[in-house]
Parts: structure tokens; C-alpha cells; sequence
């Protein structure tokens, strides 16, 4: 079977998305398709390459490129939905969020740009054959804004075999892009509010990282975060394995490969009301917690965590033990997306 697999590119712009595609193509090359990725080049402004995109994806025709006959198209990522194929299957990481849960109508062009983009996920979603969304929180947004339905599908984070538990060296792990939705302020301020809590170990970097370091000097809290930029796969799955606890609370996140990995890491995961797809994953009290995003709530099981580290370690077993009872696999996501 030829597969067409769809996603954009956003130039030295990298994160989950890329381990998602690349994980998809070679999910399905195992699986004895023959695989071509198209990666359409994507740029967030001026808001007119945007609606010139979506314009050529509707001219674009895959059944039969060059007169080879693709027996399926799979797109992940707006706006490949609208590229025409007889069985088009779309796999929705997340629509174009600007226009929808973050939509700003103060930002210039922006109603414009909103309805354009309504009306081609509309029609254009509307044509596939098939509608996954990389989480039910995804899924409720496409019914909330586009009244279309789409089946959860839940894909494991890459290399998830090498997540593992060791010694715990007695710190919060924070592992995440530094942007305004991740969120990392928070977890921030609350340390100022418990001073007894566990140092904190943040990971990654961004366009909040220099925001972030003056927000740990003006709290007088650089003896207790250290701050590790850049790190590669192998440190990432060592700081998780010897972590106390991990935080993650994100703003209404699409998947977050975050929690799988904590969970795989045998660790409780810190998250919020509003995180969106973590809460899919996570049973508060049990393998991790859900509390509302404030710097207060978050402090107190900071200070819990601190003071009890073998109810902790019980919770990030149990954790450990829970994530298998999700049936994740890259068998059953090949087996959804061909189905049909």
C-alpha cells in the first residue's frame, strides 16, 4: 500500500510535532506500506502565506501524482486537510489554535483571517473519509468550533521502551519548550511560596527562557532552580528516572508527550485544571495531581511532595503500573489508520 503522509515544516522550529510525523511514517513503513512524507512549508505571518497556502493545498491532487496511484493520503496538520485525495484520512494534532481556544480579536486581520480558516477546516475536514485527533481534548475543540467528529487516538512519545525509574535524587523535574503556554512561571512563583519544598530541574528552551531567569532572580531562587537549556534524549530520560516528582502544567495542551514520559519514568505528575490533554492520563491522588493553576494550590503539594516522599514514590509507582492500562501502541494506530 503507498501512503502519503501530509504535515508542514516550520524552519529550525522543532518540537513533538516532528517525533509524531516521523513516528507515524515509520510506524507504517514497518507495518509494509510504502511511505512519502510531504512536509509543506509553513510560516505564521503575514497572515496572507497563510491563506495562500490553504489555497494551493485545494489544488493540489494525490490520487495520482506523475502516474503513480497513492492508496491513501494522511494528513496531520492544518492545512493539509484540504489537499484532494478519494481517501484521505486526517490525523489532527491541533487546528490552527490562533483562530480558535487562542483567538485574539484585537490582533490585526485577524477576524479575517479567522473566518477563512473556519470555512476550510469545515469543508475541508468535512470531505475526509476518516477524522482522528491526537486527543479527546482536540476532539472536543473540532465539535466545539467546527461541529465535526473526530475518534481519539493516542500515539506513545518516541523511544518510550527507554523511560525508566532509578534512584531519587530529590528534585522536581520540569521538562518543556519555555513558552508562555507551557507555563513554567507558575511553578516558579510557587516555590517562593513553599520554602521547604524540593529544588526544581527545568529542561528546554525558548522564546520565555531570558523572562523566566529574571523571574527566578527577582524571587531571590537561583540556589533552588537550576536552569539546564538545551539537553539531549539520553540526559532527558536520566533526569526523569531520578526525579522526586514532575511537573507539568501546560495551558490547554493539546497531548503532551510530557506525562507519558513521567509516567513510563515511574513519576507523579503535577498538572492543572485547565491542561487539557494531560488530564486524560492522569487520576488525581493517585498517579499524580490536578489542581488549579495558581501558584498557592501548587506550592501546598510542593510542600506535600517534600514532606511525604514515600507516599511520592508509591504514587509515581502506581503511575508506572497505570500507563499500560491505556492500550497506546504503534500497532493499534497503524491499525486505525487503515482501517477502512
Amino acid at each position: 500500500m503507498r501512503i502519503m503522509l501530509a504535515a508542514n515544516i516550520t524552519p529550525f522550529l522543532h518540537g513533538g510535532a516532528d517525533y509524531h510525523i516521523q513516528g507515524t511514517a515509520d510506524a507504517l513503513t514497518a507495518a509494509g506500506c510504502q511511505v512519502e512524507i510531504l512536509r509543506l512549508p509553513f510560516t505564521f505571518s503575514p497572515e496572507q502565506s497563510i491563506l495562500d497556502l490553504m489555497q494551493w493545498c485545494k489544488t493540489l491532487d494525490l490520487n495520482q501524482p506523475n502516474g503513480y496511484r497513492i492508496d491513501r493520503l494522511i494528513s496531520l496538520q492544518f492545512p493539509c486537510y484540504g489537499i484532494n485525495h478519494n481517501k484521505h484520512t486526517a490525523w489532527i494534532m491541533h487546528q490552527h489554535r490562533a483562530v480558535y481556544e487562542l483567538y485574539d480579536q484585537n490582533q490585526p486581520a485577524m477576524p479575517e483571517l479567522k473566518n477563512a480558516i473556519e470555512q476550510f477546516d469545515q469543508q475541508s475536514l468535512n470531505q475526509c473519509h476518516q477524522r482522528f485527533a491526537n486527543s479527546k481534548r482536540v476532539a472536543e475543540r473540532l465539535y466545539q468550533f467546527n461541529n465535526l467528529k473526530a475518534t481519539a487516538l493516542y500515539h506513545p512519545p518516541p523511544a518510550y521502551q527507554a523511560f525508566h525509574a532509578a534512584e531519587n535524587l530529590g528534585y522536581i523535574f520540569c521538562p518543556s519548550r519555555i513558552e508562555t503556554l507551557k507555563r513554567q512561571d507558575l511553578l516558579i512563583k510557587a516555590l517562593a511560596l513553599a520554602p521547604n519544598a524540593l529544588p526544581i530541574v527545568i529542561a528546554g528552551t525558548g522564546g520565555q527562557s531570558e523572562q523566566l531567569m529574571q523571574l527566578i532572580n527577582q524571587l531571590g531562587l537561583n540556589s533552588r532552580v537550576r536552569m539546564l537549556g538545551a539537553i539531549n534524549e539520553a540526559q532527558k530520560i536520566a533526569y526523569y528516572a531520578h526525579a522526586s516528582a514532575v511537573f507539568f502544567a501546560p495551558y490547554d495542551e493539546d497531548y503532551g508527550y510530557i506525562t507519558h514520559e513521567a509516567m513510563l519514568s515511574g513519576k507523579a505528575v503535577i498538572s492543572c485544571t485547565d491542561s487539557g490533554g494531560p488530564l486524560e492520563f492522569i487520576e488525581h491522588g493517585n498517579t499524580g495531581w490536578i489542581i488549579p493553576p495558581n501558584p498557592q494550590a501548587i506550592a501546598e503539594v510542593l510542600n506535600w511532595i517534600a514532606q511525604h516522599p514515600n507516599q511520592t514514590a508509591e504514587m509515581g509507582k502506581a503511575a508506572k503500573a497505570a500507563w499500560p492500562e491505556f492500550g497506546i501502541s504503534w500497532n493499534k494506530v497503524v491499525s486505525q489508520l487503515l482501517e477502512t
